[in-house]
C-alpha cells in the first residue's frame, strides 16, 4: 500500500512538475518576443499540438512561432489533417464575439434574415430538415463535406458560395444553367475556373459581406436552423446531431410560446 502511495505522489509530482515547464515555455517566449519586438502588443502564447510550436495572439491576430526559432512567424491557420478540421477558426470567431457586441449576435444567426435567392439551393429527400452552408469550391474541406451531406436524408441545403481564394471558379458555377450540376463538377475537380472568363449577374460579393457580418471566417461553415455553427469538416452523424438539437430547440421554442 505505501508503495502504491509513493508511485501515485511520485506521478503527480511528475505530471506538476510537466505543467510547470509547459507553462514555463509559453511564458519564456510570450517575454522573449515582447522584449525583441516592443512596438508589437502579444497578448497571450499558448502551446499546439506540434512540439516546440506555438500560438501566438496579438489582438486579433494570431501567427504560429517556434520557440527554437522566435524571430520567424507564420501568419495563417493551423488545421488538423487527420480530423479535417481548422483549429484556429473556433478561437478567431471567440475572439471577435467577445471583441464586438454585434460580433457576439453572430455566435446565433437569426436564419430567417438570411438571402435565400443568393445561393443554390438542393434538395434530399422530402427536405423537412434546412441546413445553411457557407462554401468555396476551391476549400479541399468543402469538397469532402459533400460526401457527408449525402448520407443525410430529409435536408434542404441552401449553399452560400463566399470567393475566399478567386472568383473564376465561383463565377462559372453561379453563371452556368444548372448551378448545382456545376457546383457538383467542381467540388469533384471535373470543373474548374481555368476557362474563358464568364459574366453574369452574380451574389459572390454580397455573400462576402454578409460572411463578415456574420463573422464567418472559413469554409465550410454550416449553420443550422436554431442558428448554431460549426466551421470544418464534421462528419454525417455530427450533422444529424445538429439537425436534432436544432429541431428540440424549435420544438421547445413553440412550447413556451403556447
Amino acid at each position: 500500500m505505501k508503495t502504491l502511495t509513493r508511485l501515485a505522489l511520485a506521478t503527480l509530482a511528475c505530471a506538476a512538475t510537466l505543467g510547470v515547464h509547459a507553462r514555463t515555455a509559453e511564458d519564456k517566449l510570450l517575454a522573449a518576443l515582447k522584449q525583441a519586438y516592443p512596438g508589437t502588443a502579444f497578448d497571450t502564447v499558448t502551446a499546439t499540438p506540434i512540439p516546440h510550436v506555438f500560438e501566438v495572439w496579438m489582438g486579433d491576430n494570431v501567427g504560429f512561432v517556434a520557440d527554437t526559432r522566435p524571430n520567424y512567424m507564420i501568419f495563417g491557420r493551423l488545421v488538423d489533417l487527420r480530423a479535417m478540421r481548422d483549429l484556429t477558426a473556433p478561437k478567431l470567431a471567440q475572439r471577435a464575439n467577445a471583441a464586438s457586441p454585434v460580433a457576439q449576435t453572430a455566435a446565433t444567426i437569426d436564419v430567417r434574415q438570411l438571402p435565400l435567392a443568393d445561393a443554390i439551393a438542393s434538395t434530399q429527400g422530402k427536405g423537412e430538415r434546412v441546413l445553411y452552408l457557407f462554401t468555396d469550391p476551391h476549400c479541399p474541406y468543402c469538397r469532402q463535406l459533400e460526401p457527408e451531406l449525402v448520407k443525410v436524408p430529409n435536408l434542404r441545403i441552401y449553399n452560400f458560395m463566399v470567393p475566399f481564394q478567386d472568383q473564376a471558379l465561383p463565377l462559372r458555377i453561379w453563371c452556368a444553367t444548372d448551378r448545382l450540376a456545376a457546383w457538383r463538377s467542381a467540388v469533384s475537380g471535373s470543373l474548374d475556373g481555368q476557362s474563358a472568363p464568364v459574366r453574369c449577374g452574380h451574389p459572390l460579393d454580397r455573400n462576402l459581406a454578409l460572411a463578415s457580418k456574420l463573422g464567418v471566417q472559413g469554409t465550410p461553415t454550416l449553420i443550422f436552423a436554431d442558428g448554431a455553427r460549426e466551421t470544418g469538416l464534421i462528419s454525417a452523424s455530427e450533422i444529424e446531431a445538429h439537425l436534432a438539437q436544432a429541431a428540440s430547440s424549435r420544438t421547445s421554442g413553440k412550447n413556451i410560446k403556447e
